[in-house]
C-alpha cells in the first residue's frame, strides 16, 4: 500500500481504476489500511461501487475529482474504495449496517466505520451541494469529523451496537424442522404465481428485473409436474422480456432490468450474470418447447456474450450503462435516423416494427428498440437489422468493465454448455470449455480460487462460497458434456477446498459466504436468499447434488454418500425459504425440485467417444437438473453393469438409487422418463 497518496493505479478492478486519478489518497481493502487509519487515530471513510453503476459515476465526478472534497477527506480520513463485485463479502456487510441504519441501500455506498471497521454512520450518494433534505457530502464530512473528535464515546457505543447486530444477524438459516416434501413446492409455485404481473409478465412492480433464477425453478418444477400454468407463467414472462426494450433487439443480450412495468425502458447496462442465468433459462425454453423465438434469443445472447464480453481469461463482468455520460445513448432511434439510414420506407417500416414513436419512449423523443410482433417479412427484418447494426457500432460505446468474476464465468459456463448439449451446438460447448480452463488456470492459485481477474492478471481477493458453488457445477456440467475425466476431479477437488473453508462445522447444511481464511472481517456474512445471482448456499447444494451420483467408488477424498447427504442437510434448511420467501428462493426451487424428482439420472451406454443419436436425444428430451453420462459399461459409476444392448446405445434412467430397465429408443425414453419409480 502507498500511504499518503492514491493507490489505486495498482488494483486489478476497473471500477478501482477509474478512480486511479482522483486527488483522494484511495486506498484497497487491506489490512494494512486498517492499520493506518488506526495509527491515524481516524475514521475509515468506505466507499462501495462498481463500474456500471450511474450514480457511483455521478459521485464520482462531483465529489471524489473535487481538490476541495478531496482535500478534507484527506485531512480527516483514511478513504477505501471497493468493488461490490470484487469483494462481496465488504459489500455485504456494511449493506446490511446500511440498510439498518437508514432503511434502504443501494450504491454507491458510503460508510464511515472506526479503524476496527465498526460502521457508526452509513448512508449512499451525498450530493455536492444541501438537496431536498441531505446536507452536502462536505457538510457530512466535516460533521462526521466533528464528532469523531468530540463525542468519541458515541460514536464507539454505536459502531459497538450495530457490529454486534451485524454478528447476530450472520447466523444463517435455523434447524429444518421438517423433512421436504413435494407439497412445499406445491404452495411455493402457488404463491409465486399469485404475484405474477399476467398483464406485462415478471412480478411485480416497476422496477422489474429479470427473475432469472425463478424462472429457471418454474421451469423445473413443470417438467417434474405437467402443470400447463406453471408453464404458461415462464412463457410469458420470457416472450415480454425477449420483445421488450430491456432485450437488445439488434445486439442480443439483456440489460439489468427495466424501469417501467412493460419492459420498455432498460437501465441500460448489461451484466454477465443477468445473461448467463437467462442463457441457462432460454435454451431450457427452447429445448421444451421448440418455440422459435426462445432459439433466436439463446443464439442471439450467445453471440452478444462472443462479441462484446469475450476476453482474456473469460468472460468480462458488464457493459456501461452509460456512453459519454448519457445513458443508453449507443441503443436508441428516433424516426428520423431510422429513415436516414433504411430510406423512407424501410424507416416507417422499421419504425412500426420496433415500436420507435414520434414522441419516443426514452429521453429527448428517441424510442428503445421493441419488437412486440415478429416481422412479416425474415428477408426486410434481417436487411434492416443489418444496417442499423453497421450505423450502431459506428456510434460512441460503453465502457466494458473487463474484470473476469469467477462464479459469473462459472454460471455462463454451465448455461452453454447446457445449450450445447442440448441444443446439438458442439461450437458452444467448446466455448464452454474454453471458459472453464481458463478460469482454472488463472484463478485458482496454490489450491485457493480467486474471485477475479483483469486482462489475465489475477487479484488478491479470494472466491466466495457462491464463487465455489457455481464453478463446482461448471466443472460438472463440463464432465458431463464432454466425458473428459479431468473436468471431475478438478470439480470434486473444488468442493472438498469448499466444505473445509466455508461449510459451519456446528451446523451441517449451514454455509458462510466467506471462507474460514478471509481477514479483517467483522463477521463472515451469510446471506441465504437468492438475489440478482443465487445465493451461494443454493449454488453449492446444486453442485453436492450433481456431484453425489459422479463421484468414483474409490475416489480418496470425500465419498458420494457424504456429499449427497450434505446436499440433504443443506436443502433441508433451506426449505424455510420456499415455505417464507418463494420469489426469493427461485435457486432453491431449482435444486429442490431436482432432488424431489429423484434426484433424476440416465446413463447412456455407447462404444464410442462421440455422441450417439440417443444421446443427442437424451439430453434434448431430459428435464433440467437431470444428471446425465454416456461412455462404454463400467467407465464410470453410473455405467457400472451397464452394458449396451444388442449392440445399440441403452439409455438407464434412474431416480435416486431405483432403476428401469434399459431402452433404446426415443419412444423408450420418453416412456422411461415418464414412469421410472420413485425412490
Amino acid at each position: 500500500m502507498t500511504r499518503g497518496s492514491n493507490s489505486l493505479a495498482e488494483a486489478t478492478s476497473p471500477y478501482l481504476r477509474q478512480h486511479a486519478d482522483n486527488p483522494v489518497h484511495w486506498q484497497q481493502w487491506s489490512p494494512d489500511a486498517l492499520a493506518w487509519a488506526r495509527e491515524r487515530d481516524v475514521p475509515i471513510l468506505l466507499s462501495v461501487g462498481y463500474a456500471a453503476c450511474h450514480w457511483c459515476h455521478v459521485m464520482a465526478h462531483e465529489s471524489f475529482e473535487d481538490p476541495a472534497t478531496a482535500a478534507v477527506m484527506n485531512r480527516d480520513f483514511v478513504c477505501i474504495k471497493v468493488d461490490r463485485e470484487e469483494r462481496p463479502d465488504i459489500d455485504a456487510i456494511y449493506m446490511n449496517a446500511t440498510v439498518a441504519m437508514t432503511g434502504q441501500g443501494g450504491w454507491p455506498m458510503t460508510c464511515f466505520l472506526s479503524p476496527g471497521g465498526e460502521p457508526f454512520y452509513c448512508g449512499t450518494y451525498f450530493p455536492p451541494a444541501p438537496r431536498q433534505g441531505m446536507p452536502s457530502f462536505i457538510q457530512l464530512l466535516e460533521a462526521i469529523a466533528l464528532t469523531w473528535t468530540t463525542k468519541r464515546a458515541e460514536v464507539d457505543r454505536v459502531g459497538l451496537a450495530v457490529t454486534e447486530q451485524l454478528r447476530a444477524n450472520a447466523a444463517g438459516l435455523p434447524d429444518p424442522q421438517h423433512a421436504l416434501h413435494e407439497g412445499l413446492l406445491t404452495t411455493a409455485v402457488a404463491d409465486v404465481l399469485r404475484e405474477e404481473d399476467i398483464v406485462h409478465g415478471g412480478f411485480g412492480g416497476a422496477p422489474k428485473f429479470p427473475p432469472s433464477a425463478l424462472m429457471e425453478g418454474l421451469l423445473r418444477e413443470y417438467e417434474r409436474t405437467g402443470d400447463p400454468a406453471v408453464l404458461a407463467a415462464v412463457n410469458r414472462t420470457a416472450d415480454v422480456m425477449a420483445r421488450g426494450g430491456i432485450y437488445d433487439q439488434l445486439g442480443g443480450g439483456f440489460a439489468r432490468y427495466a424501469v417501467d412495468q412493460d419492459w420498455v425502458v432498460p437501465h441500460f447496462e448489461k451484466m454477465l450474470y443477468d445473461n448467463a442465468q437467462l442463457l441457462r433459462v432460454y435454451a431450457h425454453l427452447a429445448r421444451v418447447t421448440s418455440d422459435p423465438l426462445m432459439r433466436r434469443v439463446t443464439d442471439e445472447t450467445i453471440a452478444f456474450l462472443r462479441r462484446d464480453l469475450e476476453v482474456v481469461g473469460g468472460f468480462a463482468s458488464a457493459l456501461d450503462a452509460d456512453t459519454d455520460g448519457h445513458e443508453g445513448l449507443t441503443y436508441v432511434w428516433t424516426p428520423a435516423e431510422l429513415a436516414e439510414v433504411l430510406g423512407d420506407a424501410d424507416g416507417q417500416w422499421a419504425a412500426e416494427l420496433f415500436t420507435v414513436t414520434s414522441t419516443g419512449t426514452f429521453d429527448d423523443g428517441a424510442s428503445t428498440l421493441q419488437m412486440r410482433s415478429d416481422p412479416d417479412d425474415v428477408d426486410r427484418f434481417e436487411s434492416v437489422r443489418a444496417r442499423l447494426w453497421a450505423v450502431r457500432t459506428a456510434r460512441a460505446q460503453p465502457a466494458r468493465d473487463g474484470k473476469v468474476v469467477t462464479g459469473w464465468n462459472a454460471m455462463a459456463i454451465t448455461a452453454l454448455a447446457e445449450a450445447g448439449a442440448g441444443l446439438d451446438r458442439p461450437e458452444w460447448i467448446e466455448l464452454a470449455a474454453w471458459c472453464g480452463r481458463e478460469i482454472l488456470t488463472r484463478h485458482l492459485v496454490e489450491g485457493r480460487l480467486r474471485r477475479s481477474s483483469l486482462d489475465g492478471l489475477v487479484g488478491e481477493p479470494l472466491a466466495a462460497l457462491d464463487d465455489h458453488g457455481a464453478l463446482a457445477t461448471a466443472l460438472l456440467t463440463l464432465y458431463q458434456v464432454t466425458g473428459e475425466r479431468p473436468w471431475l476431479d478438478a470439480a470434486l477437488d473444488l468442493l472438498d477446498n469448499t466444505i473445509d473453508l466455508f461449510a459451519d462445522p456446528e451446523a451441517p447444511g449451514s454455509w458462510y459466504d466467506s471462507g474460514s481464511d478471509a481477514e479483517g472481517l467483522l463477521a463472515r456474512p451469510r446471506d441465504p436468499i437468492d438475489g440478482a445471482t443465487p445465493a451461494g448456499t443454493s449454488l453449492i447444494a446444486e453442485a453436492l447434488l450433481t456431484a453425489a451420483p459422479l463421484t468414483p467408488i474409490d475416489r480418496a477424498g470425500r465419498s458420494a454418500g457424504d456429499y449427497a447427504a450434505l446436499a440433504d442437510d443443506t436443502l433441508a434448511r433451506g426449505g424455510v425459504l420456499l415455505d417464507k420467501v418463494p420469489r426469493s428462493a427461485g435457486h432453491w426451487l431449482a435444486v429442490i425440485s431436482a432432488r424431489l424428482a429423484g434426484p433424476l439420472q440416465v446413463a447412456v451406454s455407447q462404444s464410442g467417444p462421440g455422441p450417439s443419436e440417443l444421446l443427442v436425444h437424451t439430453r434434448r428430451r431430459v428435464p433440467g437438473g437431470t444428471v446425465v453420462v454416456a461412455g462404454p459399461v463400467d467407465s464410470q459409476p453410473l455405467l457400472a453393469g451397464r452394458p449396451m444392448v444388442d449392440g445399440q446405445a441403452a439409455a438407464y434412467v434412474c431416480r435416486g438409487s431405483v432403476c428401469g430397465l434399459p431402452v433404446t429408443t426415443p419412444a423408450g425414453l420418453a416412456a422411461a422418463l415418464s414412469s421410472t419409480p420413485a425412490n
